[in-house]
């Protein structure tokens, strides 16, 4: 909120997740919803909360029902150790096996379907594509083709959009070795295009062999409409209070949000650069430093004002 309030935006604060479940007895009430479709941009915080993990009702829902309410098929998962590596995941975020049927049968079998339509593939991949040609011109296609039918039809979808980017060099690889290949050399990816469960996975580990999810944003785009802005991590309700959170993934969070809902280049770059100022000099504890989380921020502020 400190970083935002030099620019002129009209920021609403809703109750969603835990919180929403604890005061409404819904993670997404209907009218954080309808604020959500009225908004130029969603920024979402984490939305976590221990005491309804495993519930009938958990914050989790209201996060895929928002997703699908929006329709924010495209979820932007950047990975950079600020050397060599700099990949971005594009992950097809609202179909696949979180959306497809599930159940459980009469003699006890339960069932979870992964599903894909070719519209929904094709979209995903031509914005994978697009980013690609703005970037290093090379894109990875995962899937585990050699054995599920999904993954063949997203290779048939991919390689008809390819026609349109001949600029983009264009790999397959299968989901298990795309998994060995990030977490033994990062480097050689510039943009990996892959489905929701495979990205969900996948995406998490390059955060990880970057500096950790404490440090990873995101964004889930549609064509047209709010996008929802997050930072990867949990909610950590075990810190609260303390003052010593990392706020890197959300303002990265923010710095995408800049960029993408609202155009605004410049400030995402200045945004981002003063976080990296911050982590170099006033690291939080969980990046080897003593700052807390307002010291930090204290700290992007500054930067932000040279």
């Amino acid at each position: 909120m400190r970083v935002l309030e030099p620019l002129p935006l009209e920021l609403e604060a809703h109750p969603f997740g835990g919180e929403a479940i604890a005061k409404f007895g819904t993670p997404l009430p209907a009218a954080t919803l309808e604020a959500c479709k009225q908004a130029e941009a969603v920024l979402l915080g984490a939305i976590g909360l221990p005491k309804y993990d495993g519930a009938a009702v958990r914050p989790e829902l209201g996060l895929i029902e928002l997703r699908g309410a929006l329709d924010v098929y495209a979820n932007l998962r950047p990975s950079s150790d600020g050397d060599k590596v700099d990949l971005l995941i594009v992950r097809e975020l609202v179909g696949g096996i979180y959306y497809g049927r599930r159940g459980r049968t009469e003699d006890g079998m339960v069932f979870d379907t992964c599903e894909y339509s070719e519209p929904q593939i094709e979209r995903i991949a031509r914005r994978g594509f697009e980013l690609a040609q703005k970037r290093r011109k090379k894109l990875t296609c995962v899937d585990k083709a050699n054995v599920l039918a999904t993954s063949r039809l997203w290779r048939q979808v991919v390689e008809r959009v390819k026609s349109g980017f001949l600029d983009v060099e264009l790999q397959y690889m299968l989901v298990d070795n795309a998994a060995m290949q990030i977490a033994r050399s990062p480097e050689q990816f510039d943009v990996i295009v892959t489905e929701n469960m495979f990205g969900d996975i996948l995406s998490d580990l390059a955060a990880a062999v970057t500096g950790g999810l404490g440090v990873a944003a995101s964004a889930s785009l549609a064509d047209g409409g709010p996008g929802i802005f997050e930072p990867v991590h949990g909610s950590a309700p075990d810190i609260a209070g303390k003052g010593i959170a990392n706020p890197t993934a959300m303002l990265r969070s923010v710095a995408m949000m800049l960029e993408y809902a609202f155009d605004e280049e410049v400030a995402a770059r200045e945004l981002r650069e003063a976080v990296e100022v911050a982590i170099r000099e006033t690291p939080t504890p969980d990046l080897g430093g003593k700052a807390t989380t307002r010291e930090f921020t204290d700290k992007v502020v500054e930067a932000l004002g040279a």
